[in-house]
Order: structure tokens, then sequence, then C-alpha cells
């Protein structure tokens, strides 16, 4: 492919990156199809179970698409099932997906911002040089660079307190806290533990680290970034990083308040715990909407808090990072474009910015796919399975949302449904980018403009 010559920043060469790049469809799905379908090869091997001889196919495949895809449902019990050769198959595999979906969704942000001719941004939002000269090679270093710094950070807290306070010996401590670490990171929600982190409902120490471990893979490389090179200016924040950081922040104090309400006296969640406790369940609990861990028995949620979960697992995380869902982005582009309407505006303003008609379509079209890929995957697995509507609804959000978290049913759906969760799971980790990617890329002017026709709507 042609080089393109950024202005203010040296000749980008996306040949030697990607080969022949056709289309960010064919990159993400032919990467992330390719990479499931060597964990699956390698899951599939006896060495890669605890028991003597091998899982099937499809507890293999599953697991795979859980661990590239950064979702964490599972069928079988990590740690009972995998030998430790499993164990780390899963987390390589999930970290090649993280930093996959964090690489490409940069990568396609910076072509998507050139396509646009918006060259000073990023993300296709406000003026800003957050990752500075969009020289490609050297934003995947930097995002490798990045990853790697956070997660030995929080390995070292983990590795530390599973050492001192569980009397795990040294290496296995260190083991628990590098795959711990780079789960949550990665927003997998993979845990060696049956019960996830229930038994560590009451440990600060675990609880905090992973969940802001979890934030900070959620916020996405550009707004992490631009939070490292610019905290001390909040004005200079561009409109990325601030919607970001609001759309987060509201959801997070609503989630924690919500959930603080509603399960304060349930006797199978925060019932049993003290007031500290029970406040951080409930903030743990808000942030797991990417991440996909678990402090109490999600079963034994109240109906309230599933429906809750399910619009919080829908939203999901910040662009560009380890989560999935719609996008914080794409909830805030919407919000304003409600605000707009009802104030009579024609121009969709945030922070002093226009927002293009193109973004506005953008956060329209991953949202309205979102709801029609949760309402089918729905119909169907509550026609494949014995659960109620709730039940199911959650685990399709979960799926779709790559999250991770579950009410325990998905081992025992049938094949089917199984088989439609990994589709689910694939769909949402590669969709939102892909249709976003290229829905911009595609953008063209029309040579002549049609009579205007005024419809009812509402």
């Amino acid at each position: 492919m042609r080089t393109r010559r950024w202005k203010g920043g040296p000749a980008v060469g996306f040949t030697g990156l990607f080969g022949k790049f056709q289309h960010p469809a064919q990159v993400v799905v032919g990467v992330f199809a390719l990479t499931i379908l060597i964990g699956t090869l390698l899951l599939k091997t006896p060495m890669a179970t605890a028991a003597p001889g091998s899982v099937d196919w499809l507890t293999a495949l599953f697991t795979a698409t859980s661990a590239v895809c950064v979702t964490g449902l599972v069928v079988v019990d990590t740690a009972s099932t995998w030998s430790v050769f499993g164990e780390v198959v899963i987390a390589l595999l999930f970290q090649a997906g993280g930093l996959g979906i964090m690489t490409l969704g940069t990568v396609f942000a910076l072509l998507v911002s050139g396509r646009l001719g918006l060259r000073a941004r990023l993300l296709a939002q406000a003026e800003s040089k957050a990752l500075g000269t969009p020289d490609l090679r050297r934003v995947i270093r930097n995002i490798v660079l990045f990853t790697l710094t956070c997660e030995a950070a929080a390995a070292i807290v983990l590795s530390i307190r599973f050492a001192t306070a569980y009397d795990h010996g040294f290496g296995h401590a260190l083991y628990l806290g590098a795959f711990h670490s780079m789960s949550a990171f990665n927003n997998a929600g993979f845990a060696l533990w049956p019960d996830s982190l229930v038994r560590f409902a009451g440990d600060p120490w675990i609880c905090l680290t992973i969940a802001l471990t979890v934030l900070v893979g959620a916020l996405g490389f550009p707004v992490a970034f631009e939070l490292w090179r610019q905290w001390r200016h909040p004005r200079r924040w561009s409109v990325l990083t601030r919607l970001t950081l609001g759309v987060t922040a509201v959801l997070l104090a609503m989630g924690t308040l919500i959930f603080l309400v509603t399960e304060w006296r349930n006797p199978q969640t925060m019932g049993p715990l003290g007031d500290l406790d029970k406040l951080m369940a409930s903030f743990f609990l808000a942030v797991m909407r990417t991440g996909g861990f678990n402090t109490v028995d999600l079963s034994q949620l109240n109906p309230s808090s599933w429906l809750v979960s399910d619009l919080l697992m829908f939203i999901g995380g910040g662009s560009a990072g380890t989560s999935g869902g719609i996008k914080v982005t794409a909830l805030g582009v919407l919000l304003f474009m409600v605000w707009t309407e009802m104030r009579g505006y024609a121009d969709v303003n945030i922070g002093h910015r226009q927002i293009p008609s193109t973004a506005q379509r953008q956060a329209i079209a991953i949202t309205l796919m979102g709801v029609s890929l949760v309402a089918i995957s729905t119909y169907f697995l509550v026609v494949f399975s014995p659960h109620t509507l709730d039940q199911v609804l959650f685990e399709a959000i979960s799926a779709f949302g790559t999250v991770g978290m579950s009410l325990g049913i998905t081992a025992g759906l049938p094949a089917a449904g199984q088989l439609l969760l990994i589709v689910l799971m694939f769909i949402g980790r590669t969709g939102p980018l892909t249709l976003g990617s290229a829905l911009a890329l595609r953008e063209r002017d029309r040579r002549y403009v049609l009579p205007r026709e005024y419809l009812i709507v509402g």
C-alpha cells in the first residue's frame, strides 16, 4: 500500500506492519480467528489438561475464544481442569487478545483520523497530540511497554500479598500475581479459584489492586497515555479523554450506589460483610462491568442488580482499550445527541468542539448492532436452554460485552447454546471495532444532493 505522510510527523509505512492492508475487517477477523485456532489446538493437547487425556473440541474452542476475546466465560473450572501448561496458554491468549485489540484499535484510529483529514487528533475526536507523532511503530512499542509496566506493578502487589497473607510460596505467589495481573489488565476475568475472587471479598489489597488494574486497561491506551502526559493540565485534554473519564465516573458512581442499596441486606451476597467491605464489594462489582471478576456470588444477586449489571456490561469501557461493549464514548455521543435535539440545536458539541456526523452515525450503528445481537442471541438461548430470560440475557450480554461475569449457567448450556456464545464473544470483540473503522474509512462525499422530505418520527 502507498506510504502516507502525516503532517507534522515522519512517513508511516503500513505495508511493513500489516502486509497488504486491504481493510480493517480483514485484519481484525483474520488475526483473531487465527489466534483462536492456534489456542484451540494447544488446549486440545493432553499436556494442557491436569487429568490424563484431553478435553473435547468444544471445550477447547470455547476456552480459546473466551481467552482471545478477553471474556472470561468458562465451561470448565480453570484451576482444576488445566495444567500449568494449559493455564500459561490461556494467559498468553488473553495477553495476545488484549494487546491485539489495543494495538489494532489505536492503529485504526490513526488511519481513520487521516482518512477524515483530522491530522492533529486521535480517535476522531478533538485536536489532541496524546500520542505525539503518529509513527505506528512507536505507538505499538509504547502500547507494549505501557501494558507490561501496568501488569508488572499489579503483579508485584498481588504476589507480595499472596505470599505474606495467604502463606503461598514465593514461586507460587509470583505465578498467581502474574496470572491475575495479566487477566485484570486485559479485562479477561480468568481466575485460578472456582469462586473467582469471592474468598478475597474483605481484602482491599487484592480487590482494589485488581479493580484499579481493570480500570486502567478499560480506559484505553490513548486516554491513559494522554493522562500520563497532561494530568496537570485538564483543560488541554481531548474530548475523547474528557468524555471517557466523565461517563466512566458517572457509571462507577451510579453502579456502586445502586449495588450498595440493593444488596445491603441480601444475606447471600453483601449482607454478612462489614460496612466498608460492602462499599468495596459494590465498587468492585461496578468496576467489573468490563473485568469479569466477582467477589460475591452473582447468581444470588437480586434481579434488579442483574438488570443494572446488564446495562453496565452492555456499555463497556473506553475505546482502544481491553474492554468490550459499545464503549462509553458511543454512549456519551448518543446522550449529547439527545440533549442537542431536546434543545433544538443543529450541531452536536462536546467540550467546545463540534462532533462530526460520522461519529454520530458510528455511535448509532454500533449501538443498534449490539442491541440486535443481544436480542437475537437471547431468544435462541431461551429456546435452547431451560433457564429463565433474565439468566440467559445476563450471559448473552456478558458474552457480547466480553465481560465474563456469569450466573453459573454457561457450563450447563447445550452445545448449540455454547456455540452461540462463542459466536457472540467473537463478534462482540471484533464487531464494534471493525464496524466503527469500516464506516469511517468508507466515508465519501456525494456529488449531488437529493431533495429533502421530512418524516414524522415518534
